[in-house]
């Protein structure tokens, strides 16, 4: 009977038994679902990293003008300035001039050291803020990677949040860089059209110009009468068989309609050059001089005077005798 019961409880077990593994072996699905979340957790860090690297090469291209090559040019440049303005401050020191050159070289000697000044130290500010930066996003890295022990659906969730914040960053910067490039653009373009406006208009129409000015504004120019109370002169090259013997000319008096004779000047080679149309003067060409002792070829002098009766050099005025 004992045989028979046996057989039967025997008889009643099923064939395949679930094994009871150990607590270690039950355990090993949550590690597996552990290192699982980690490595999905690391997106979130990299994208980080990558973000970082993205930020600093930008900022890299935008702050160019900041840039060591930039601002030791900019300084070398600007310290040369200072450099040669005191160099001459310092061999003029015994010369009286009548206008206050002194003052304006001095002063744009200071506006130089001033200008390095700034900007060095913008340069350090720039520099001091990047450095922070960089170690401020070194710490976040190292806590990003100290945190990748996460879960991974966390993990998942804010790498797909700055992946969208990074492209749209991304895109609102690209917009802006087509916007500022569009607008140097355009400005090199005006600034190129209007210096050869410029330039136009003062090859082709200065005398129209001129006219035009004088006329808004009232000058009054000269008579024939006024004109012909100015000396004239011929100037004249000593020369003996072709070959000039000198090089400084001669103004040779022409007497007026009164008889009137003036004492010869001599023109240095230099000066012997109008200064309304830059061209020297030929032997044998007439010149008209000022009581300032400023000379002109006749006809390009008394062209100016008709529009107004000032001379072109320092102002004096024939009709009233004084300076304008």
């Amino acid at each position: 009977m004992e045989e028979e019961a046996s057989t039967a409880s025997a008889s009643a077990e099923p064939l395949l038994r679930p094994s009871r593994g150990s607590p270690e072996q039950a355990a090993r699905p949550s590690r597996l679902a552990a290192i699982v979340g980690g490595a999905a957790g690391r997106r979130g860090p990299s994208m980080l990293v990558r973000e970082a690297a993205a930020l600093q090469l930008e900022e890299r291209r935008a702050e160019w003008a900041y840039s060591r090559v930039v601002v030791t040019l900019d300084v070398a440049w600007n310290m040369a300035f200072a450099v040669a303005a005191a160099a001459v401050l310092a061999v003029t020191v015994r010369e009286r001039p009548t206008t206050p050159l002194r003052i304006w070289i001095a002063g744009y000697a200071l506006q130089c050291a001033i200008h390095v000044a700034l900007v060095l130290a913008e340069y350090r500010r720039r520099r001091t803020a990047t450095e922070r930066r960089r170690l401020e996003e070194g710490g976040g890295v190292a806590g990003g990677r100290a945190g990748e022990g996460s879960g991974a659906a966390e993990g998942e969730n804010s790498g797909e949040d700055e992946e969208e914040e990074a492209g749209a960053a991304g895109a609102r910067r690209s917009r802006l860089t087509v916007v500022f490039l569009a607008f140097d653009v355009c400005f090199a373009i005006f600034c190129v059209a209007l210096a050869c406006v410029i330039g136009i208009a003062l090859c082709c129409c200065l005398p129209c110009i001129i006219a035009i000015l004088y006329a808004v504004v009232g000058q009054e120019g000269a008579s024939d009468a006024d004109i012909s109370i100015l000396p004239r002169y011929r100037y004249a090259e000593p020369s003996e068989n072709g070959q000039k013997t000198s090089d400084e000319g001669v103004m040779i008096p022409i007497p007026d309609s009164t008889g009137t004779s003036r004492r010869q000047r001599i023109l240095p080679r230099e000066d012997a050059e109008c200064c309304i149309c830059l061209t020297p003067y030929e032997d044998g060409v007439e010149i008209h001089a000022f009581p300032c002792n400023h000379h002109f070829h006749s006809t390009c002098i008394v062209k100016w005077l008709r529009i107004n009766a000032i001379c072109p050099l320092c102002k004096y005025n024939i009709l009233k005798g004084t300076d304008a």
